[in-house]
Parts: C-alpha cells; sequence; structure tokens
C-alpha cells in the first residue's frame, strides 16, 4: 500500500493553513469536476483525489494524526507493508479509531483509499463503529454567460444547475472571471451537516464597440474630416444612454476624449462609475464629384 501525500495532491506546503488547503481544494475540485469533465476517467480520479486530501488535511484531528504517520512511514514499511497484509504488524490503532472503514464517501463518488481506510477507519463515518459526524455537502460550479451590457446594468438572470432552475440577481458592475456563491445550492449535507454551496462563474462576452479596463471604457468613434476641421457637435452612443460632444475646431486623428462617469458602474457602490475615454478616428469621404475635388485642389494650393 502507497503512502498518500495529500499535500502534494493539492500542491500546498505542510505548514499551509486551513484557508490555503482549502482554496487549493476548490481550485482542482472546480478543475476536474465530473459536471466539467464528462466521461473523463483521469479527471474524475483527480477529483477523488483533491476530495480525499481535502477531507484529510481541512481536519484538524485527521491532519494531525497523517502528520504523525508521515513521520513514522518509514518504520511502517520496515515493519512489514507490502508482505501480503495491510498492516504489516503495524500498530495502525494509534493513528484511526479502529474497525474498518465503511465505504461511504461523503462527497458521493467512490470509496476512498485503502490507505485513507486504513487510517481513518470510523472515523468518516459508515458501519465502521466510529461516530457519524455532520457533513457539509459538496459544492457544485457552474458558468453564467453575460453581455456587457447585461453586467453594466445587472438585474435578474435564471439558470438551471443539475436540474433545478435558480433566479439569482447580478449587481451593476460585475467582472469576467468574478465568482459568485449561493450558500445551500450544493449537494445535501449528511448526518445533518449543512448543503454544499453552488460558486457561479460570471464570463462576460467581449463587446465589438467597447474595450474595457477595470471600471474603465474605451471607444472608438469615426468623425467625418469636416467636424473636425471646422468644429462641432457630435452625439454618442454610451452604454448610459447618448451624449453630445463638441469637438474643437482641427482636431486631430487619433484624439483621446475623457467623459467623466461614462464609464463601468463600480461593483457594489451605487453611484459611482469609471470613465469612459473616445478615440477619435477621422473618415474621409468618398465618390467625390468633380467640383468636389477642384475644391480640395484650390484648398492644397491655399496651404502650399
Amino acid at each position: 500500500m502507497d503512502y498518500k501525500d495529500y499535500y502534494k495532491t493539492l500542491g500546498v506546503e505542510k505548514t499551509a493553513t486551513k484557508d490555503q488547503i482549502k482554496k487549493a481544494y476548490r481550485k482542482l475540485a472546480r478543475q476536474y469536476h465530473p459536471d466539467v469533465n464528462p466521461n473523463d476517467a483521469e479527471a474524475e480520479r483527480k477529483f477523488k483525489e483533491a476530495n480525499e486530501a481535502n477531507e484529510v488535511l481541512s481536519d484538524d484531528e485527521k491532519r494531525q494524526k497523517y502528520d504523525q504517520l508521515g513521520a513514522d512511514w518509514q518504520r511502517y514499511q520496515q515493519a512489514g507493508a507490502g508482505r501480503g497484509n495491510q498492516g504489516g504488524g503495524f500498530d495502525w490503532g494509534q493513528y484511526g479509531q479502529g474497525g474498518g472503514y465503511g465505504g461511504e464517501d461523503p462527497f458521493g463518488g467512490a470509496d476512498f483509499s485503502d490507505f485513507f481506510s486504513s487510517m481513518f477507519g470510523g472515523m468518516g463515518g459508515g458501519s465502521g463503529g466510529g461516530s457519524t459526524r455532520p457533513r457539509a455537502g459538496q459544492d457544485y460550479q457552474a458558468e453564467l454567460e453575460l453581455s456587457l451590457e447585461d453586467a453594466y446594468h445587472g438585474g435578474p438572470r435564471t439558470l438551471t444547475v443539475n436540474g433545478k432552475s435558480l433566479r439569482i440577481t447580478i449587481q451593476p458592475g460585475v467582472e469576467d472571471g468574478q465568482v459568485i456563491r449561493l450558500r445551500d445550492q450544493g449537494g445535501p449535507g449528511r448526518s445533518g451537516g449543512p448543503a454544499g454551496s453552488l460558486y457561479i462563474t460570471l464570463r462576460i462576452r467581449p463587446d465589438a464597440r467597447y474595450s474595457r479596463a477595470g471600471n474603465d471604457l474605451t471607444m472608438d468613434v469615426p468623425v467625418s474630416v469636416y467636424t473636425a476641421l471646422l468644429g462641432g457637435e457630435q452625439t454618442v452612443d454610451t452604454l448610459s444612454g447618448p451624449v453630445k460632444i463638441t469637438l474643437k475646431p482641427e482636431t486631430q486623428n487619433g484624439t483621446r476624449l475623457r467623459l467623466r462617469g461614462k464609464g463601468f458602474p463600480v461593483h457594489r457602490q451605487p453611484g459611482q462609475f469609471g470613465d469612459l475615454y473616445l478615440r477619435l478616428s477621422l473618415t474621409l469621404p468618398q465618390n467625390l464629384t468633380e467640383q468636389e475635388k477642384t475644391l480640395f485642389r484650390q484648398l492644397a494650393d491655399l496651404r502650399n
């Protein structure tokens, strides 16, 4: 029976805090979750390994016993590991609570490994004679796609997770990749434990008109050469509605204008907005008449 390096499985140091372990586990759970990787045996194996590692390292009592075993593992091997019997003469009782592991996987998958069963016996619940402790249900993962306007305005949205329809409210100003947690919307708890949580990752589709950097937006605005030369007013469509801007005479191509407070709303800070930057792009007239060409030649002669 091989030693299970749970710290290596989660990719954390042996000095990792509970928060670091929790963060590492959730990252792996999202990456290898069966819902994300259907019919992928390797992903399923890694998902179960992460569950088992988290089961031990997130529990103070189990982690203490596991760390103690790590120091004694060489003695266990010398005591008879691999000689055809599970214990090999090694006293597993000092680590577990005796009895066989009941085969009940709190994550809803297959049994934990023999290594886990040998160490913790009845600690995992089931028929091994140990006490059954309340356990939180499995966390679920989902994604919700939004347009940039959806993210700007916010509002109610409906999504279906594991056959259940959920209605949520999106707060204005959310970002791509932002995660929303819904408590008690995951898997059911066991032995009186709370239900798991649902983690919804927001995916914001690219927008052809705007580029976003934090709470600021940038957009290209076409301007006729006549308005650029002579100055004038022009209406610009923003996410909050049309805005009239005034251009000075002889405005150059590529000029940037800043509209304060016309960018993206600041998340969970009502009334606060980023800025909108306008990048002016001059458009030249096409299909000139002979008379227009003559006038442009005259203008060119005057400038020379």
